[in-house]
């Protein structure tokens, strides 16, 4: 049975989104984190509005949560642009790229989240549309069938995806500008926090962000849906204002612990420490025994799990760490690796 989790760095709902929108920033100086991306991508802007052109088609990739949706709308803020957003799964066929595309004005910005889950036609659709801006639209069909040569004006698309290996060599080389967004450290997430938090006028002791920020995962969404957790607590429990106590007792609820492991995590490696016995073991049949999705464990479980050095992936399938054995309490039962130079 699939784990409930606060810490889905995925959003969740319309509810979600519009929290998530409210705080956003709308200039890179309000941005934090991804230096050397803005730093890049201001001289981009700069240069793109002293030739009066629109600018490059840009890929923005990385783990969920981490900024790519709020990187492409700082994008059209900076440029002056109006921003149209879509995702992959929702362009099934020709005709819903077309609707986008003929409407577009000179500068502005396309934005396509999810995109490598376009389908192979619309994917191919839109190579034209990307490198000559026009696009050949097919009408009636069979004998009656003709093409039009529909031209566009110049304008920018911004991709997003967690998944980068899944796109065609084509649709990647067209791309102008590709950015792998990083983790965020704790120092950060914490001034993430303290914007949030003033935005949504929350009394906080000292200390009280850090905290959550500590356990965040690496990531912008998560601290601020675990802000808005801990807001909820102070509010029944904690007067309204945050302390030490309030966001120890919150988190604790949510049973995230001083790493920021939920238990989707810590099920997913007490499945490779005792079920597996160390692994190696395959993602389909860790997803199998925990009744979870493949894409949930890759996307949103590995990651960071990779990053703390918790997991390793081998040719053989994952593994579990010392490390991770240590956190959890348990015996290490002997990796692939551990087995090999004992031989």
């Amino acid at each position: 049975m699939a784990i409930d989790r606060v810490l889905n760095s995925d959003s969740m709902n319309e509810q979600e989104d519009n929290f998530n929108t409210s705080l956003r920033p709308t200039t890179f100086a309000e941005c934090v984190g991804q230096q050397s991306v803005k730093e890049k991508l201001a001289i981009a802007i700069e240069a793109a509005k002293k030739r009066g052109e629109p600018l490059e088609h840009i890929l923005f990739y990385g783990p969920p949560g981490l900024g790519k949706t709020t990187l492409a709308h700082v994008i059209a803020n900076e440029m002056g642009s109006r921003i149209k957003t879509t995702s992959g799964p929702a362009l099934v066929k020709q005709g819903d790229v077309m609707g986008l595309l003929s409407n577009v004005n000179t500068g502005d910005i396309l934005f396509v989240d999810e995109i490598h889950r376009l389908s192979t036609p619309v994917e191919e659709f839109i190579y034209p549309a990307m490198e000559d801006f026009r696009v050949d639209f097919t009408v009636d069909s069979g004998l009656h069938a003709k093409t039009i040569n529909f031209p566009l004006k110049r304008f920018t698309l911004i991709g997003a995806t967690t998944r980068a290996g899944l796109l065609s060599a084509p649709l990647r080389g067209r791309f102008g500008m590709l950015y792998h967004l990083e983790f965020y450290n704790i120092g950060e997430l914490a001034q993430i926090l303290h914007r949030s938090a003033k935005l949504l006028n929350l009394a906080c002791q000292d200390g009280t962000l850090d905290l959550i920020a500590s356990r965040s995962r690496g990531t912008p969404r998560i601290a601020n849906r675990l802000l808005k957790r801990v807001r909820d607590y102070a509010q029944v429990k904690g007067k309204g204002k945050l302390t030490d106590d309030v966001v120890t007792s919150a988190l604790k609820m949510e049973q995230i612990d001083e790493l920021g492991l939920d238990e989707l995590d810590r099920s997913f490696l007490r499945a490779l420490a005792n079920v597996y016995k160390g692994g190696p073991a395959g993602i389909e049949a860790l997803a199998a025994t925990l009744g979870e999705e493949k894409d949930t464990l890759e996307d949103v479980v590995e990651p960071y799990l990779l990053q703390i050095g918790f997991v390793r992936r081998t040719n053989r399938g994952r593994e579990i760490t010392d490390k991770a054995c240590k956190h959890l309490g348990v015996e290490p039962k002997g990796t692939t690796q551990q087995k090999d130079l004992e031989s």
